[in-house]
């Protein structure tokens, strides 16, 4: 019987330290930034700013030094937050890393950001609409934000700033982004969306066009993911039979 109570304590002391060990972390902000690569994946980066309560800061500064640290325990410190808010559904996120910064004081409390990277393949269908010339979808399924009364919706304490490649053309975007204030046919190539915008009927359409030197280079890079190594030996035969057929032409004049 006493070691029956000596459990029950032991598990709702767990239980005060681990809800004592949230309450003391408040995230304030959550920025979000999704950089379009050509080949239609994306480098996110994430940043969480928490507030600190002053009991907390010591611990928080022994579990940054924390080398073992995981992201799940970061969670378990901060909060269901901290989770990456782009996401492929199939092929999930790749290139995962996470820093928690030093503690700062922002209006006289204790202040940390922490800081998330990786990649997510796929963030846009990929459509050729003539010569050197793309159309890209971006695939609001990959959205990881919280959900609203009907769908997906940015937090009120979030922003989302999708950065695509220079020399863009955006021709579809809903809901309008709030930076800058642009319409259809835009060249702008950061938009962002603040704070309690509904994303359920999220769209960005954009099409580029690509350089000569880029096409030439997108070809051979399609051979070489079709073929591998072999591309080299194919290559290589092909220069060999040219030069024996130029010696042997040269032998005959």
């Amino acid at each position: 019987m006493q070691k029956l109570r000596l459990i029950i304590i032991a598990a709702l002391l767990s239980f005060a330290l681990f809800g004592f060990s949230r309450a003391s972390y408040n995230v304030t902000n959550i920025n979000t930034t999704v950089l379009i690569n050509p080949n239609g994946s994306a480098y996110v980066t994430e940043v969480l700013r928490i507030r600190i309560a002053n009991i907390s800061v010591q611990q928080y500064t022994i579990d940054r030094s924390g080398l073992n640290l995981t992201l799940s325990n970061w969670q378990s410190l901060v909060g269901p937050g901290l989770v990456p808010h782009i996401i492929n559904k199939r092929s999930g996120i790749y290139g995962f890393g996470l820093l928690p910064g030093p503690v700062v004081l922002e209006d006289a409390l204790p202040t940390a950001n922490i800081y998330m990277h990786y990649y997510v393949s796929d963030i846009a269908t990929i459509t050729q609409t003539g010569p050197r010339t793309y159309n890209y979808r971006f695939n609001n399924s990959n959205l990881n934000f919280a959900q609203g009364a009907e769908g997906v919706v940015l937090g009120q304490n979030m922003r989302l700033n999708v950065i695509i490649p220079n020399d863009s053309v955006i021709t579809t975007v809903y809901p309008l982004p709030d930076y800058p204030p642009i319409t259809q046919n835009s060249t702008a190539n950061e938009i962002s969306w603040y704070a309690g915008e509904p994303l359920y009927e999220f769209s960005l359409v954009f099409t580029m066009k690509t350089s000569t030197t880029q096409e030439v280079l997108g070809f051979f890079g399609f051979i070489y993911s079709a073929t591998g190594p072999a591309i080299y030996i194919i290559i290589g035969t092909v220069v060999l039979l040219f030069i024996v057929y130029t010696y042997l032409k040269a032998g005959r004049s």
